[in-house]
């Protein structure tokens, strides 16, 4: 406990009552920190510390103006601090201060970011069926809340996988684990690490049952909570969020007016790891330029920007929304001239989600409520543009702007229209909100305040008249108050009823009875109609609050036509073609282009072709059977060929169909997914002691446990980070599962060649590669997507394009020359080493030994027994226990195993 007394004993005896990082105290016209939380604040926000005496010590003290406390705020919050905030009022005896609000990264309503600012709850379901006695309660369930819009979504998840992808999908600043889930450790460390979420332990009262579902039924009502058929851990979930809005003093309870469940069967499920490998939204350097996002961004207002974010986070799978969608895009792209009117007109609008959310939490100032004023009358224009154009008229536009009740949106526009001025002041409480005729009582403190002031300003010149003055004026400051000033050559000539209350080098200051009088009625009216006013402000501002769910509605509806505009445009500037989706399992896409790619370099298209109706010509040249379908590509071709980008166009073509958007292709037909999965590549992990290749085999174990016969899979490599043999076993097995339980739509690319006689041996299976062409030595790839399996990598070539000595190169060529007609190689040692002939064993992966003199193969030499060298015993039963394996029945992690125990004994 602090000995400190005055207002710093008051401050510290605040922060104890809190358990916010830091605390802002208000004293006067200053927001005040002292002691640790003055010098940590001035080390990340550069403030100058001075010190406070109290009770015989001395405090660092550090300070922001009361005007600029909200830009300090959110850059402390920013970097994931909780502050509080302490506002000072008045009492009998002076000062006091009470902590009014606790601002955090999931309740900062201060914020200039575009991108929702999503706070997040996860419940451990299961925890909680088993503290009931069991049940059917979901693994997990989720809650999240952005309360700069009002938004408020629920989820149940069905496992930990599940939930942490609904979390990055989301992705929240800050996120409330219930009592259960804070000892998760993979949850916690996704969160903090990957997330890069503010973790914070909210009571675990607020997480109970009972509490948090009437909670959850006082803010949303009974018969809408009954209508989200979710787990009560969803609820609990929903309800911690609910209280901790609620305890933090955000405000904002009153603009969450709808709560909405997400569930997985709604979306694609897209994994943390598939929105990264597709630079989804940034790249894999961590930045925005180059996304897909930022290359179709054609949007005009930060809502808009929101919406498309999640339209690509969260592509959906229900048809009827998808077709709706296509058709208001197609209608727009056609109607380029109305686009642009529409595009203009949206960009006069203002966000009205987070106006919304302000004017609830009372922050709203007069040029917020100007802002939703103006926004407004975006509405109406908007749907006379859409009325009005015969394309947009027949698409399902009008729809959209519909849905608001426009009538009520007038009427609340013509309210404020009435009542605001033009140009309001930047504060609240110094008058000048309102126009004349707004209110007979504001009108009448104007009427007779602006009666004096005509007063006071002809004062000077009848002051000259009546008493023969010269050099006269009349002003005011805070010092003197209003005065009457007279230059010092006709000073001595005023009347005697002038007071004298200041001398000045050229002139002297008087006052009258008269002009105090007329004062004392200026500083009367002044505050009268800064009262009148505020009081007036804040039942307009109420007004404005009770129609939140209104303005939400409006702002979504416009955000919607900003987002279905932003794809047309960029559908018509870059020659994309609507897509036919549908329920089936046929996915070909004729000259696909990469949506990014082809915006930097000039674009080969290619083809692809999955799922059943394909020709037979098709299936004969891809080494297929005509009469099975195909599902399963095998991509090969040389490194830097194009593979990769091949087989992510197709998964970022199938995504965009899935918001409702163009495609970049000459014609698609897309089959609706239920998920997108990729293993592309890999990060090392090594920090967090997660090598290169256990990151490969998590990705692949996520997929083999997630994807279903209506995903699509996009492999790119598998094995590669182990021994050949290993990686050969795993990328088989997987690939037999794919096939042959899963059977998901599948593109796989290897530089196992063993892999594409699996095109021989399974239906499903076929072979395409990206083509090369070799003159002379000099290979030129093509980016050509062909049928069938390419005969080799180029590794060499891709090498010497990298810039490998030469030497190096050349000595490449030399031993994979030898390698290919198993003949002898000399391992050339150092200059005092003897050469070594020896012939490497392309099917054993090992080196076999000395060669013979002849440069032939060590294996015809005699080794001493009739029959050349002997096999033992303990090798061939390993060989016949090879035998007995069916890999076909054998699950890929059992498969693994067994030839890892097969290698261990072939090694004793």
């Amino acid at each position: 406990m602090t000995e400190a007394t005055g207002i710093v004993g008051e401050f510290f005896s605040l922060k104890e009552d809190t358990d916010a990082d830091l605390l802002a105290m208000q004293c006067g016209d200053f927001y005040e920190f002292f002691g640790e939380d003055a010098q940590r604040v001035s080390e990340e926000l550069d403030l100058k510390v001075s010190q406070k005496s109290s009770h015989g010590s001395s405090y660092p003290m550090a300070g922001v103006p009361i005007d600029d406390l909200t830009p300090y705020l959110k850059a402390l919050v920013e970097r994931g601090y909780r502050v509080a905030v302490a506002d000072q009022y008045e009492t009998e005896s002076g000062h006091a201060r009470e902590i009014v609000r606790v601002v955090t990264p999931g309740t900062l309503l201060e914020t200039t970011d575009a991108d929702a600012q999503y706070l997040a709850a996860v419940v451990d379901g299961e925890a909680l069926a088993g503290g009931r006695g069991g049940g059917t309660e979901a693994a997990y369930g989720l809650a999240f809340a952005d309360v700069t819009t009002g938004r408020f979504l629920v989820a149940d998840a069905e496992d930990i996988d599940e939930a942490l992808t609904e979390l990055y999908r989301f992705g929240p600043v800050e996120v409330l684990p219930g009592p259960e889930a804070r000892t998760d450790d993979d949850l916690l460390q996704t969160v903090r690490e990957r997330l890069g979420a503010t973790l914070t332990l909210h009571e675990t009262e607020a997480f109970a049952p009972k509490r948090s579902a009437h909670a959850v039924r006082e803010q949303f009502g009974e018969e809408t909570v009954e209508r989200l058929s979710v787990g009560d851990s969803t609820l609990a979930a929903a309800g911690a969020i609910l209280a901790y809005v609620e305890e933090t003093g955000a405000g904002v309870l009153a603009s969450m007016t709808r709560i909405q469940t997400h569930q997985g069967e709604d979306h694609v499920t897209l994994d943390r790891t598939t929105q990264r490998n597709l630079e989804l939204t940034e790249t894999m350097q961590g930045e925005t330029e180059g996304s897909l996002f930022a290359t179709i961004d054609h949007t005009e207002t930060s809502a808009g920007r929101r919406r498309l974010t999640e339209w690509l986070c969260r592509p959906r799978r229900s048809l009827e929304v998808l077709e709706r969608r296509q058709k208001s895009v197609a209608a727009l792209s056609t109607a380029a001239l109305a686009r642009e009117r529409l595009q203009e007109t949206l960009g006069e609008a203002y966000d009205l989600e987070r106006l919304a959310s302000k004017a609830t939490h009372g922050s709203a100032d007069a040029r917020d409520l100007l802002a939703v004023r103006d926004t407004l009358s975006v509405l109406p224009a908007i749907a006379e543009t859409i009325e009005s154009t015969p394309e947009l008229a027949d698409s399902p536009l009008p729809e959209i702007v519909e849905q608001p009740d426009r009538e009520a949106a007038g009427k609340l526009r013509e309210t404020l229209e009435d009542a605001l001025a033009e140009e309001p002041p930047s504060t609240v409480t110094q008058g000048g909100l309102f126009q004349r005729g707004y209110d007979n009582n504001l009108d009448d403190v104007i009427e007779r305040h602006e009666e004096i002031k005509t007063w006071l300003e002809t004062l000077a010149d009848r002051e000259k008249r009546q008493h023969g003055l010269s050099h006269v004026t009349v002003d005011r400051n805070k010092t003197d108050g209003y005065y009457i000033q007279v230059g010092k050559s006709a000073a001595d000539g005023v009347p005697d009823h002038y007071e004298e209350i200041k001398t000045l080098k050229n002139s002297k200051r008087f006052t009258i009875d008269e002009l105090e009088a007329k004062e004392r009625d200026v500083m009367r009216l002044e505050e009268q109609r800064g009262d009148l006013e505020y009081e007036l402000f804040e039942e307009l501002r109420e007004e404005v609050a009770t129609q939140a769910e209104l303005l939400q509605d409006i702002g979504r509806a416009l955000a919607t036509i900003d987002t279905l505009s932003s794809l047309a445009t960029h559908a018509a500037e870059n020659r994309w073609v609507e897509p036919d989706l549908h329920r089936g399992d046929r996915l070909e896409i004729e000259q696909g282009r990469h949506p990014v790619v082809e915006q930097t370099t000039e674009f080969v298209p290619n083809d692809v072709t999955l799922g059943s109706a394909a020709t037979a010509a098709d299936q004969d040249r891809a080494e297929g059977h005509a009469d099975e379908e195909r599902g399963f590509l095998v991509v090969t071709g040389p490194n830097m060929s194009g593979k990769s980008t091949y087989m992510r166009q197709v998964a970022c073509i199938v995504l965009l169909a899935q918001i409702g958007s163009f495609v970049p292709a000459k014609a698609a037909e897309i089959s609706l997914v239920d998920g997108i999965f990729t293993r592309v590549g890999a990060l090392d992990e090594l920090a967090q002691g997660r090598s290169t290749f256990m990151v490969e085999m998590s990705e692949l174990s996520n997929i083999l446990h997630t994807a279903t016969e209506d995903s699509l899979v996009i492999l790119d490599e598998v094995g590669r980070g182990t021994a050949t043999y290993d990686g050969i076993s795993i990328a088989w097995a997987a690939t037999e599962y794919l096939h042959n339980e899963i059977q998901a739509k599948t593109l796989f690319a290897t530089h196992y060649h063993e892999l594409t006689g699996l095109a021989e041996k399974l239906p499903r299976v076929a072979n395409v590669h990206v083509a090369a062409d070799e003159r002379d030595g000099d290979v030129t790839f093509l980016r050509t997507v062909r049928d069938g399996p390419t005969d080799r990598s180029y590794g060499i070539h891709v090498a010497d394009l990298a810039g490998v000595p030469e030497p190096v190169v050349d000595r490449s060529r030399d031993v994979l020359e030898r390698l290919r007609e198993e003949k002898a190689i000399e391992a050339k040692g150092g200059a005092s080493s003897d050469p070594v002939q020896t012939v490497f064993d392309l099917s054993s992966g090992q080196f076999r030994g000395p060669a013979n003199a002849d440069g032939g193969d060590p294996g015809d030499a005699d080794d001493g027994t009739a029959d050349g060298e002997t096999i033992d015993p303990e090798a061939k039963a390993v060989l016949a226990d090879l035998t007995d394996i069916d890999v076909n029945t054998t699950p890929p992690v059992e498969l693994i195993s067994q030839v890892q125990e097969l290698q261990r004994r072939l090694e004793d």
